[in-house]
């Protein structure tokens, strides 16, 4: 695992092994948006791939590839399977104010989920982003940032391409994990390594 610094600004400095290439910041379609509310009263919100509302700007998520969208069913799977506590759930949007971002995975404990349907209002215990090869990597990190500032307590990043796993707990910085580095979990799940989850990409 490599521990390192990150400065989340727009003059954002990576390790040059992790240094992104300009194609990784091609932006997707986005619209000023007024206010968080006037966001969700949109009708469209909720088509594929949905919208999130990140920094006063509605934005579309990215299509996901064949590998990140087997990636998420067998993360969603494994974790529901070995977990009587938690709920890992894909593309639910949350409400966080001042943002609605959804993430590829949310994963919330039983006792605060709702008996009602519709958004989680509230930041889940557990945010799992996967990276596309044109997401920018600064945008995924900030709006994990802003959950972890409002009660999430671990967040995964997973970098299919480089086959590593960003991960925070609480506000620390960020600890980079690949190969058989065992990757911190929620409580009563088991053991997994880096290489086990980027190998889901290949489970049918």
């Amino acid at each position: 695992m490599t521990f390192f610094t990150l400065e989340l600004s727009s003059s954002n400095t990576y390790p040059q092994h992790l240094k992104p290439s300009s194609s990784e910041f091609i932006q997707m379609p986005s619209t000023i948006a007024r206010s968080l509310t006037e966001f969700l009263a949109q009708p469209n919100i909720e088509t594929s791939p949905a919208w999130e509302f990140i920094n006063g700007v509605a934005c579309q998520k990215i299509m996901p590839t064949l590998f990140h969208s087997r990636l998420q069913r067998n993360l969603v799977n494994w974790i529901n399977q070995n977990t009587d506590c938690y709920e890992a759930i894909q593309e639910l949007r949350c409400i966080i104010a001042p943002i609605s971002p959804v993430p590829d995975i949310a994963v919330i404990a039983l006792d605060r989920l709702p008996e009602t349907d519709g958004p989680f209002e509230a930041a889940p215990d557990w945010v799992i982003e996967i990276r596309s090869p044109d997401q920018s990597i600064l945008d995924l990190q900030n709006k994990i940032l802003h959950c972890l500032n409002n009660g999430t307590q671990l967040a995964w990043l997973i970098d299919i391409h480089r086959q590593q796993i960003w991960v925070w707990q609480t506000e620390e910085l960020p600890i980079v994990y690949a190969n058989n580095d065992i990757l911190p979990v929620l409580n009563r799940l088991p053991n997994i390594n880096a290489a086990e989850i980027i190998a889901l990409t290949h489970r049918r």
